[in-house]
């Protein structure tokens, strides 16, 4: 995977924006958001301004914004479930 440091900006350029994540709206906090450049193994969960935003690669899951910055728990969900699946 390549990754670009504070791809929309810095700390300064920090914004909220309406995301598609699991096939329904969710509102993304960016603060010095990197994105993903290139992914050579993995799922693309999001993408914003067809940059990647979120993905799951492996064990591993990966957000460029803040979900524990919302009342919105689907992430943190999902990241359990992942989770769950490894003790099973």
């Amino acid at each position: 995977m390549k990754v670009k440091r504070n791809g929309f900006g810095r700390q300064k350029a920090s914004f909220e924006e309406e995301i598609e994540i699991f096939d329904s709206k969710y509102e993304g906090v960016f603060i010095r958001a990197p994105y993903v450049e290139e992914l050579n193994d993995g799922v693309v969960l999001a993408k914003l301004r067809g940059k990647i935003i979120a993905l799951a690669s492996g064990k591993y899951v990966a957000t460029a914004f803040h979900p524990e910055l919302t009342d919105d728990t689907r992430i943190h969900e999902y990241f359990i479930k992942e989770v769950l699946k490894c003790v099973e």
